[in-house]
């Protein structure tokens, strides 16, 4: 379908939650599913939501910052714009405003809560965190 012989699929400790590995470019297969569903909107009939991750970390906001700084300028480019999306799972320790907050210091581009050019999305799952920098047609949302 997306071009990956034997991709990885899995559920995880979350309900409602899988996870899908490739070796292929992820935005790449994004695209293909888009491709897919323009065809067959019905394609995907469980699936709520597609979100590709670029970097796995363990969940400490350390970790987390400088996996976001070393990484932010491959996909974020000078002119663009930024808001930052916080999904917590499992995990409430980390104070979502000063989160937020902190990893935004660390980008020196302009913020954009309604209209961004780029999302920096992070997934906390527990002791396992996920870092997304995307544009707003790589997130797939699918209609009920």
């Amino acid at each position: 379908m997306c071009g990956d012989t034997y991709p990885i699929i899995s559920g995880i400790q979350f309900p409602g939650l899988i996870t899908g590995f490739t070796n292929l470019d992820a935005k790449k297969v994004i695209s293909k599913i888009n491709k897919i569903l323009k065809r067959n909107p019905n394609f995907f009939q469980y699936i709520l939501k597609v979100i590709p991750i670029d970097f796995i970390c363990e969940t400490n906001v350390n970790i987390i910052k400088k996996t976001v700084h070393e990484n932010q300028k491959e996909f974020i480019n000078k002119e663009d714009s930024f808001k930052i999306i916080l999904k917590r799972r499992k995990h409430e320790k980390i104070e979502r405003n000063d989160f937020i907050e902190e990893i935004a210091s660390i980008i020196d581009n302009k913020v954009d809560l309604k209209n961004p050019d780029k999302i920096v999305r992070i997934e906390v799952l527990g002791n396992i965190s996920g870092v997304s920098f995307l544009k707003k047609n790589e997130i797939i949302k699918f209609k009920g």
